[in-house]
């Protein structure tokens, strides 16, 4: 493989719209490392039953490229997926892609002022700039349970689906009731003998304003304006839920009155019910949208248990009140390792600094896209640049935008690499916490996937997503050091 003059990692929606915003802007020497066999990220991997996005489909795809004819206004997994593989086709980035390439290593040259990326079969590549479009949803995380490896019967989680699992009659256990899990479990609960879902924190759900599109409509989108005016709507719609998040929790009043009611109307046992309502203020977990999740816990084949796990046997699941479940499929719908998934990699920057020290007191960038003493190194996606009211595809836009900048800037003034300036970057993130810390998510009583391990949200972004545009809209050259 020739080196090329950019390496974009990851093939979702962060490395495909980086890619083809490349192509726009003139630039075509570079090439995409993705680890699987195929494109998609999330939309590749999440297989499990009922997958489907929660953010309306005509939000959640590129500006650049609306598509009338959306199925639902929720798009299941499959229809996403083939919505990112017609992109690909479309603006012609396909033979920009290199598959089964797992990067391993980042090491950036001062000599020759660039990156050197290895990948896990052994080849190594050169090149002036990196674009990391990992996300922060690939890393599967397992709870740390007693005896999970003794387990006897099929193990999977909901990120890792395994379809030659037959859950017909069985009796299957469900860890977890996070955003995948009020997906799956009303597919599984139908096919399963008993379902046993196992619930640490019971999530706040609102009804899902789900409906398949009607044909008609999609003729009507397809006139001129009509899905860009769908598109502005349901922004500005979604940006007025910031106002809790971002501007004052006790706005929030209104959504917790919203999902008490949901609960209350399809939950009609106030033992379940009281079981099923949260203890912490609304937001301050991801918020959830389901129409068929709480129907399926009233369900005579499904229990619900809340007492915590002591331990797991090879047939069964001990909770802590010592009762024994005896189960047959294990199903684990815990999340991600959100924080860990940039941590984890081998990323060596100037004079040998290595990401994992430049991180020592908690992950920090510049706007979520640059870190101080890795030179022409991108983020996409990066830390506190995550939403809990919007599409993330809005903050990538934004990102690619941004990043384009920066390469233009590289090219107006002939420097070899840009660095952030430490001094920006602490700036930054002090005004970024100043903002943040009093928020719903730090101050909603939760423990969350938001939070490091001391407490401190590295994922949220504390604000509206238009100011997250403002902020990115031109690259401020005075914020950057010029290597040449």
């Amino acid at each position: 493989m020739a080196d090329p003059g950019l390496v974009i990692i990851g093939s979702g929606f962060s490395g495909i719209g980086m890619a083809i915003k490349l192509k726009e802007a003139g630039y075509h020497d570079f090439v995409i490392l993705e680890k699987a066999d195929d494109l998609g990220g999330t939309w590749r991997d999440n297989t499990y039953p009922g997958c489907a996005c929660d953010v309306p489909s005509h939000m959640y795809s590129f500006s650049f490229e609306l598509n009338p004819g959306w199925s639902r206004m929720f798009s299941p997994q499959a229809e996403i997926w083939d919505y990112m593989r017609a992109c690909v086709a479309k603006y012609g980035i396909g033979p920009h892609f290199r598959f089964g390439k797992r990067v391993v290593s980042l090491e950036y040259d001062d000599e020759r002022r660039d990156w050197t990326i290895a990948t896990d079969d052994g080849e190594t590549l050169r090149a002036n700039a990196v674009v990391s479009g990992i996300g922060a949803l690939h890393i599967p995380k397992f709870p740390e349970i007693s005896g999970r490896e003794t387990f006897a019967g099929p193990t999977f989680h909901s990120a890792e689906w395994d379809h030659s699992v037959d859950l017909t009659g069985k009796r299957v256990a469900v860890i977890g009731t996070g955003a995948s899990a009020v997906q799956f479990v009303p597919q599984v609960a139908p096919q399963a003998a008993q379902l046993t879902l196992f619930q640490r924190t019971p999530p706040w759900i609102h009804p899902k304003p789900d409906f398949a599109v009607p044909p008609a409509m999609r003729r009507a989108l397809r006139l001129p304006g009509l899905a860009r005016a769908l598109r502005n709507g349901i922004y500005w719609t979604l940006e007025t839920r910031a106002l809790g998040f971002a501007v004052d929790p006790r706005l929030m009043k209104v959504h917790e009155k919203l999902a008490l009611r949901h609960l209350e109307n399809q939950v009609p046992d106030p033992e379940l019910r009281r079981k099923l309502t949260p203890d912490y203020t609304i937001g301050c977990k991801r918020l959830l949208i389901s129409s068929d999740y709480y129907p399926t816990l009233t369900r005579e084949n499904v229990s619900l248990v809340t007492d915590g796990i002591a331990e797991i046997r090879p047939h069964s699941i001990v909770d802590a009140a010592g009762v024994e479940h005896q189960v047959d499929v294990i199903i684990y719908g815990t999340g991600f390792r959100v924080v860990d998934a940039l941590q984890d990699q081998r990323i060596v920057g100037r004079n040998g600094l290595k990401l994992q020290d430049a991180w020592q007191d908690g992950i920090e960038t510049y706007l979520g896209i640059s870190t101080a003493g890795f030179p022409n190194l991108f983020f996409l996606l990066g830390p506190n640049t995550g939403l809990g009211h919007n599409s993330v595809v809005f903050m990538i836009e934004s990102q690619v935008r941004y990043v384009i900048d920066c390469l233009r800037l590289l090219s107006k003034t002939q420097a070899r690499a840009i660095d952030v300036k430490p001094e920006q970057q602490r700036e930054f993130n002090r005004r970024l916490h100043e903002r943040l810390d009093p928020l719903v998510w730090n101050a909603g009583g939760c423990k969350s996937w938001y939070l490091d391990e001391h407490g401190v949200n590295r994922t949220v972004w504390p604000g509206f997503t238009f100011e997250y545009w403002a902020r990115t809209r031109r690259v401020k050259p005075g914020a950057y050091q010029l290597i040449y």
